[in-house]
């Protein structure tokens, strides 16, 4: 029976860049397995050292491999080759769950990031790393608010939706290195400017580095109201936004519903925290959708999706939430609670209010249980105009700020 198994990285591709730990575990190996360039390019290197090779499985599928193994006693040690480096986008983790019964060793690899970096003579400790190769990423944010983003590109598809949120997302000025067929003979590393790039430069499998001399830098910004752009549809002021995303207590990898999104203003912003979170603004007007549309595009929030239509039906299709915000109900804000916390019952809720009507239907959720423990915090705010020499203070509607209330203390605490 096989008693261990070594996921190795072979390097971006050509025999030479493999290291020497790699090259002498297949030569202890039983058997071989991989995707069928990489297990013949292992042969070729077994080949010319004078080491024949044992048995051979031309796979990467994890299931097709745990299989093979399993019926294969005599297999004492397996090598599963992997491209790059195991740690960085490759299918060793879902490997390693297969296999569990094995034990599994992981010898790294060279990868095509490092090996890019070192072509062009730059660093990349300091640059942020996708991969869309068969993964949704949120490149869009990480290319505008990183000076060095490296992406794993793979496929027409690929190279054609990436051209096309260049342009969409006003990025034409960034500078992309694009490196195809890495340490190969017909290797190819050039550069373009995205309003020069296109479709054919990021065919097949390629690895990217995009420079952007002019980055976002800021972290959790507050966007000033004046730089919205603005319809006739109610927008959450500055200040009332600031402080009820704070209430949200949003994390990485969360999933939030902006209900009566209006002009996208909390969604535009939620989604500013962190290019790992996705945002549904959900508005019943034509006019709202069109506003979320453009602030989405002016703010390059990629991961906000509009969604046309009234809740809660409007969110019946949608991925359950982490967190919820409502800024707008129309009169069915019992019947929204319940379908969001059907969907998730621990989901983060924090609504605000400007009339006492609506502040009545939270008492009454509250009543029917649909919110536990309501904190409710009301926000005056007065903002400073000029009337000759003086400044006099204008106060704005006071708001109402209700989030789901956390757990009461037990006894002991």
């Amino acid at each position: 029976m096989c008693k261990r198994v070594y996921l190795v990285g072979i390097g971006p591709g050509k025999e030479n860049q493999m290291t020497m730990e790699a090259q002498e575990i297949l030569r202890r190996c039983d058997a071989v397995i991989g995707a069928r360039r990489m297990v013949r390019q292992a042969a070729v290197l077994l080949k010319e050292s004078g080491h024949a090779s044992g048995e051979v499985l031309e796979s990467y599928q994890p299931e097709a491999i745990g299989a093979w193994l399993k019926e294969r006693d005599h297999i004492r040690t397996a090598a599963v080759l992997l491209s790059g480096d195991p740690g960085f986008y490759s299918g060793a983790r879902k490997l390693k769950a297969v296999l569990a019964e094995y034990e599994v060793i992981v010898v790294p690899g060279i990868s095509s990031v490092v090996y890019l970096a070192g072509k062009l003579g730059v660093s990349w400790e300091d640059a942020k790393l996708a991969s869309i190769h068969g993964r949704s990423q949120n490149y869009v944010q990480m290319i505008a608010w990183n000076a060095k983003t490296f992406l794993l590109l793979g496929g027409k598809e690929n190279g054609a939706e990436v051209c096309g949120k260049i342009r969409e997302y006003d990025l034409n000025r960034l500078t992309f290195w694009i490196g195809r067929n890495l340490s190969y003979p017909e290797e190819e590393i050039f550069c373009r400017r995205g309003e020069e790039l296109c479709p054919q430069d990021l065919d097949g499998l390629c690895t990217v580095l995009v420079q952007n001399e002019q980055p976002d830098l800021r972290i959790g910004r507050s966007i000033p109201d004046e730089e919205w752009i603005r319809g006739k549809v109610p927008m959450t002021k500055e200040e009332i936004r600031t402080i009820s995303l704070a209430k949200l207590e949003l994390c990485e990898h969360a999933v939030l519903y902006d209900v009566g999104a209006g002009t996208g203003s909390v969604a535009v912003e939620a989604a500013g925290r962190s290019d790992t979170i996705r945002v549904y603004a959900v508005e019943q007007k034509e006019e709202g959708i069109r506003l979320i549309e453009e602030n989405k595009r002016k703010f390059r929030a990629d991961w906000v999706t509009p969604v046309f239509g009234k809740a809660p039906e409007a969110l019946e299709q949608l991925e359950p939430p982490t967190h919820v915000f409502i800024g707008g109900s129309s009169g069915n804000l019992k019947e929204i609670l319940a379908c969001v916390k059907q969907k998730n019952p621990d989901v983060r809720i924090v609504l605000n209010a400007i009339s006492l009507e609506t502040l009545r239907e939270v008492l009454e959720a509250q009543e029917c249980g649909l919110l536990r423990n309501p904190e409710i915090v009301q926000v005056s705010v007065s903002r400073a105009r000029t009337l000759g020499a003086y400044h006099m203070m204008t106060g704005l509607n006071p708001v109402y700020i209700i989030s789901e209330g956390r757990p009461e203390p037990s006894e002991d605490q």
